[in-house]
């Protein structure tokens, strides 16, 4: 390309560091490719127009802040396997857009994780299998202080096998010549921490070995995980943990969203899954994870979607964005995820934000039959969770307004701006099995009975009974 391109980072001299710089402010650089040392406050740009961000899991929020100060109006683009909560969280509620890649290349297979507790005996033989079909190994031990003591462990365990260290602490000529000799096969099993993380393409590396994944992060697995098989031949991650007792409830769903989430592409899943985990974050302060407590997490994600919708206008002109009204519902009687049924606050309100989304019946029962798969039996209170959700999007297809379910009588009230009387009345003319009562002040009320039923279960199910069928009249009747 025509363009004049250089790249900055530690492993330039001082010397060449202060002149691309020079160069950069100047203009002279069209493209400059760089890690963190971009964001250093001596880094200044001539015309800052495009800012790629790859591997943006790498960024936490504070770089993230930094970046945005860089120059007041430029197109961002962020690229990652596993985008971390914050962000995917942004993406998902519109206030970025997103595009995923899930085609694979080709010839690409699926890579086999298994979680095993540490042994001796299942490393001997993941290495011995690997260098039997000519490859190589990774095996990630994410503590500097005792690296060379596990280097030791592993040529005492398996002497006549050459093994190399790569850290982030040491020098960047020994760092360098590390990497250079296991890309060139002067090593079999290249002992790291996570630097190895992002940017390596070693076709030969096909098995690769994790002390103590439990520690690690989901995002970081599959980042980590993504170094290996990048060829067609089959590769192996072995995930080693302490026995089971000694992991927190927390670090065996990572281990198992690594577990269930290996197929090809499967990152996107894997972030979702991570975003469940460790929540959504504030998309107005620093924090990546944790919910909003102090106001609810789906008021938040209301006032969020509302603040999003009053930006978004259309490149040609500024359009005005109607909102519906919303329905008010009511019921009196207990309706939620019980903590003993989904023990985890994530997945519930993440099952809570799909309902809330949820605009026909049928996306109601791909939830439930979900939640079910997942969890088992419903509860008395989900069950009513469920049927409430079923009897707002009834209600709103109906043009209500106020729902309220007592236990003696079921209440629909309509604005008469909304629905027009003639048409509540042609619906009551032509529902002739249900009682209905009629109280016109400034609005139609809808009464109907509900004391000779003697379970909410029941009650609910013919509210939507109920509901359905008026709603089919109503359409009927606007046909």
């Amino acid at each position: 390309w025509p363009m004049h391109v250089r790249v900055i980072s530690r492993f330039q001299s001082t010397k060449e560091q202060k002149e691309i710089i020079k160069l950069l402010e100047k203009g002279d650089i069209d493209v400059l490719i760089g890690t963190h040392r971009l964001l250093s406050k001596d880094v200044k740009f001539h015309d800052l127009g495009l800012l790629i961000v790859d591997e943006e899991h790498r960024f936490g929020v504070v770089q993230k802040e930094k970046i945005k100060t860089l120059t007041a109006n430029i197109d961002i683009l962020s690229m990652s396997a596993t985008p971390i909560p914050r962000t995917l969280h942004m993406a998902l509620m519109g206030a970025r857009d997103l595009s995923q890649i899930k085609t694979p290349p080709p010839g690409r297979l699926p890579i086999e994780t298994d979680v095993v507790p540490f042994s001796d005996k299942v490393i001997r033989d993941a290495i011995i299998y690997e260098l039997h079909r000519d490859g190589q190994v990774f095996f990630v031990h994410n503590r500097v202080q005792s690296i060379l003591q596990m280097k030791d462990h592993l040529q005492e365990l398996l002497p006549k096998v050459r093994f190399g260290v790569a850290h982030g602490q040491m020098d960047e000529k020994d760092l360098s010549r590390a990497m250079i000799d296991s890309m060139e096969g002067r090593f079999d099993v290249l002992i790291s921490t996570m630097i190895i993380e992002s940017g390596l393409d070693m076709p030969k590396v096909n098995t690769m070995i994790i002390n103590r994944a439990d520690r690690l992060g989901v995002a970081q697995l599959h980042q980590l995980r993504g170094r290996i098989g990048r060829s067609s031949r089959k590769a192996y991650a072995y995930l080693l943990v302490p026995p089971k007792f000694e992991m927190s409830r927390m670090a065996r769903d990572r281990l198992a969203a690594l577990t269930n989430f290996s197929s090809l592409g499967a990152g996107f899943q894997v972030a979702m899954r991570d975003l469940e985990i460790r929540g959504a974050g504030n998309l107005l302060g620093r924090e990546q994870s944790g919910f909003i407590n102090s106001i609810g997490f789906e008021m938040y994600q209301r006032l969020i979607e509302e603040a999003v919708s009053e930006v978004q206008v259309e490149q040609e002109e500024t359009r005005k964005i109607e909102k519906p009204k919303e329905l008010k519902l009511k019921l009196d009687t207990d309706a939620f995820f019980p903590e003993d049924y989904i023990s985890e606050g994530g997945l519930r309100l993440n099952f809570y934000r799909e309902l809330s989304r949820a605009k026909d019946l049928g996306r109601v029962e791909e939830i439930a039959l979900d939640v079910q798969d997942r969890f088992g039996r419903f509860p008395d209170a989900a069950r009513n969770l469920f049927d409430l959700v079923r009897v707002r999007i009834l209600g709103e297809r109906l043009g209500a307004e106020n729902i309220i379910l007592r236990a003696k009588e079921m209440e629909i009230a309509f604005s008469t701006e909304g629905v027009s009387r003639e048409r509540i009345l042609e619906i009551a003319e032509r529902s002739e099995d249900f009682p209905i009562e009629f109280n016109v002040v400034g609005a139609v009320t809808i009464r109907l009975p509900l004391s000779k039923i003697e379970h909410w279960r029941d009650k609910l199910g013919y509210a939507i009974k109920y509901l359905s069928q008026v709603t089919r009249l109503a359409e009927e009747v606007t046909a």
